[in-house]
Formats: structure tokens, sequence, C-alpha cells
């Protein structure tokens, strides 16, 4: 799965790219069979919300997991970068359940007709 980082109104540090490559790339997994075909792309966009605040959820995190027929995406603020990585990686995570909930109904529903 291919991730592409932009940042806003911040610096991406070397270990923030890291970090944020081994959280979010482990969603790979899930989508594996997409990714095979090359079409799982993320679009993740990091940064403060201002400037000038220093208190409260200031840092954003928001990504768009591009699939087939579908963009999943979910955002998070919070006090601290990494920690809405953490959460926004959990929210993509079930939203990947979701979507992967559909195929698995179809094919539940086709095997019962075949058993009949």
């Amino acid at each position: 799965m291919k991730i592409n980082i932009k940042a806003t109104r911040i610096d991406i540090t070397p270990s923030l790219k890291i970090y944020i490559e081994s959280k979010l790339g482990s969603l790979g997994k899930f989508v594996r069979k997409f990714d095979a075909e090359g079409v799982a792309e993320m679009w993740l966009e990091v940064g403060r919300t201002t400037r000038h605040h220093h208190k409260g959820p200031v840092f954003r995190a928001e990504a768009d997991l591009r699939l087939p027929k579908k963009i999943l995406r979910a955002e998070e603020e919070s006090y601290d970068l990494r920690a809405s990585i953490d959460v926004l990686k959990n929210k993509i995570h079930v939203e990947i359940e979701k979507y992967k909930a559909r195929f698995e109904k179809g094919r539940r529903e086709l095997r019962r007709s075949r058993r009949a």
C-alpha cells in the first residue's frame, strides 16, 4: 500500500515519517487483495490547525484510503500528533472491516444458494 503524506503548517521529521509508515503501513495486511492489484493508496494529511494556539486539540490527522469503488475516510484532532495518528489508524481499520463485510455477505449468500 502506497502512503502519500502531506504536511500542513508543520515539518515532517524523519522519525515522524517512520512512525507514520510503521503505524499506517500495518493496515496494508487488511487490504492485501487490493494492494496486489496496485489499487490501494492512502493519502494522509497531518498538521496543526493554527500556529498561534498552544492549548487544546491543535494537531490534526486526516486519511483517505482509496479502494475500488470506495474511498474510506477518517480524521482526528488531538493534543499530540502521534496520538491522533494512533486513533486515526483505529478508525481506518474499522472502515476497512465494514468495507470487507460487504463482500463477505455476498459470499455467504452465494454459498447458501449453492447448497440448496
